[in-house]
């Protein structure tokens, strides 16, 4: 597959190009904003999708059985050389729907959520809007790195109130890959205070080259969660289909419940499964060309701006397809710089300050695209700032 290729997205009800305008008051910019690529689905998936089609008939769809199951243990071994138990597997309609319920099911209203900021800014929104308690453990910014608080992040542990981690690895929007000393360092902190740690890995494939992605439940099946999906990877979020690891037999049975009962979504989408069934059975590969691809990508990004803008440090990029850029000695605000790029270079990239207050000069860019449209947002951007 060439991911050179450029695909017209508008007109197909796309957040990213359809909807520009939602977020940045006009749809007239060039967007790099949204956390879904402009790249196709591999050629395997899309063929899968298109023979499922040809049969007419999409009814209520199982996803408990061994051919999904199987590929996911596929998946885990081949990339990780993570064997996960089949039994562990659970299905959710998105990352965040299985957050809600982890939250809810081990937590009580007003009780504490800590999560690394800066970060995924549905996170906020997520805790607030089911009344708990957002617990706010900085990371440390060193120069063009980020670190882990963990004297900060003891002591939060150590109150009683605060009854969950909610962990992103790899993160969001840093793009750190925790190493496994430092997962260690988190595991044995949660365990010694009775914290659940819910660990969100939809970042797990898109690793830069030499990087290796730890799942936390290689390392610990007791109060652990993990959510992720293919979606990130293969860009189809929206086939609506994510699944999670359970080890604790009484929490996932619990969750099933709640999703099915409560919720009434024991059936999956169609689409979604096949999708991720033919992904993680046939398309380790394009997974491999495709962090190839982003690496270069990033590669590019950085030698732009080292030669046409050295005041902007680009943040050590270890996994995600999108960059964290530090513009702090840029000579404007960032609603200055928001205001220029839409005004003068036509071009939509995120504030830093979605993500967290203390990153407002922060823009994060995503590069999961064609050379063409990085090179043509690239030059938009010197537009901006002329």
């Amino acid at each position: 597959m060439s991911f050179n290729e450029q695909i017209d997205r508008k007109g197909t009800y796309c957040t990213q190009w359809d909807y520009i305008e939602d977020r940045f008051g006009k749809n007239d910019l060039l967007p790099f904003t949204i956390s879904d690529t402009d790249f196709k689905v591999p050629t395997g998936v899309e063929a899968a999708l298109q023979e499922r089609l040809r049969h007419p008939i999409f009814g209520y769809t199982r996803w408990n059985h061994a051919d999904f199951k199987s590929a996911v243990t596929h998946w885990y071994k081949e990339r990780f050389g993570h064997r996960i138990d089949e039994d562990w597997l659970v299905y959710s309609p998105s990352v965040i729907y299985s957050i809600k319920q982890l939250i809810c099911l081990l937590s009580e209203p007003g009780e504490g959520v800590i999560i690394q900021t800066p970060a995924y800014d549905a996170f906020y929104k997520l805790i607030a809007g089911n009344g708990r308690k957002l617990v706010n453990n900085e990371l440390i910014y060193q120069g063009s790195t980020y670190q882990l608080d963990f004297e900060d992040l003891r002591r939060q542990f150590e109150q009683p109130e605060n009854k969950i981690l909610l962990l992103c690895s790899p993160h969001n929007p840093t793009g750190r890959v925790w190493t496994k000393k430092e997962l260690v360092n988190i595991i044995e902190l949660a365990q010694k205070n009775e914290v659940f740690i819910i660990s969100d890995e939809i970042h797990m494939d898109i690793l830069r080259k030499g990087q290796h992605h730890q799942p936390l439940t290689e390392l610990i099946q007791k109060n652990v969660a993990v959510v992720t999906s293919g979606s990130k990877t293969f860009n189809f979020p929206g086939l609506i289909f994510s699944y999670g690891l359970i080890p604790d037999s009484s929490l996932r049975q619990r969750f099933l419940q709640q999703m099915k009962e409560a919720d009434g979504l024991g059936s999956t989408s169609i689409f979604g499964l096949v999708a991720t069934i033919s992904a993680y059975e046939k398309e380790s590969n394009w997974v491999t060309e495709l962090n190839q691809y982003i690496d270069d990508n990033i590669a590019f990004v950085t030698t732009y701006l080292k030669r046409h803008h050295p005041e902007i440090i680009v943040t050590k990029s270890e996994a995600t397809y999108l960059m964290w850029l530090d513009c702090a000695r840029l000579p404007f605000t960032m609603e200055e710089l928001q205001q220029r790029m839409i005004e003068r270079g036509k071009v939509a990239i995120m504030s830093g300050e979605v993500y967290g207050k203390a990153s407002h000069n922060f823009l994060r860019l995503n590069v999961g695209c064609p050379r063409k449209k990085l090179e043509e947002g690239l030059r938009r951007l010197t537009e901006s700032l002329g």
